[in-house]
């Protein structure tokens, strides 16, 4: 299960590089074309998307581990009371 978190959240830092890159290249063009514009927003607002996945996943990932920490806790509490 974490690996699955772990996989997704670099494919998300891969997406967030590509998508700030092609910002970058669109901000440096003019942006007197509308569709220039309009794609420029979407990619905007992709990247948004993007952070807010990637800040939910980093939590889900550190509550994993938080939850793991805490199962192997309780196995070596009831392993020492046998």
């Amino acid at each position: 299960m974490v690996f699955f978190f772990v996989k997704r959240k670099i494919k998300n830092s891969e997406k967030e590089k590509k998508l700030s890159f092609a910002l970058d290249r669109l901000k440096s063009l003019n942006l007197q074309n509308p569709t220039l514009k309009s794609n420029l927003e979407n990619l905007s607002a992709q990247k948004n998307q993007l952070e807010i996945e990637k800040k939910q996943i980093e939590e889900r990932y550190q509550n994993l581990i938080n939850e793991h920490k805490e199962l192997n806790q309780k196995l070596l509490d009831i392993s020492h009371q046998k």
